[in-house]
């Protein structure tokens, strides 16, 4: 149960990332973020766990179109646009929601086959 409730706790925080890349898409000079994962060992157990490793910046960049008006144009008038492409950033949502939904279902699972034992040990 704790390793599907890791699971789904990085998986929200992935959908937190990818929204937030989303929402700025249409923002000048913005560079798309980019989530890691780690496993962590419980050295008692055995048991690994899933946690959230460092966000880090996708270093691609952006378009560069010419606005010698716009605030922030360089030297040579071009603004550079944000590096976050929309179908990549919905193909990783809708890859975080599929891996919560299954991790919420071992979960459920698991908590069912827990009910089940306690109830055969209370006959």
């Amino acid at each position: 149960m704790s390793a599907a409730a890791s699971g789904m706790s990085t998986q929200s925080f992935r959908m937190r990332i990818v929204t937030e890349n989303l929402s700025n898409a249409d923002t000048n000079d913005y560079q798309r973020k980019l989530v890691s994962f780690a496993t962590v060992y419980d050295n008692e157990t055995g048991e690994g766990t899933l946690t959230v490793g460092p966000v880090r910046t996708d270093k691609t960049p952006g378009d560069k179109v010419y606005e010698p008006f716009h605030p922030l144009a360089d030297q040579d008038g071009y603004v550079t646009k944000s590096n976050v492409d929309m179908m990549i950033e919905m193909a990783d949502a809708k890859e975080a929601g599929r891996s919560y939904e299954a991790n919420l279902t071992a979960f459920q699972q698991a908590r069912e086959m827990y009910s089940s034992l306690i109830a055969l040990l209370r006959r």
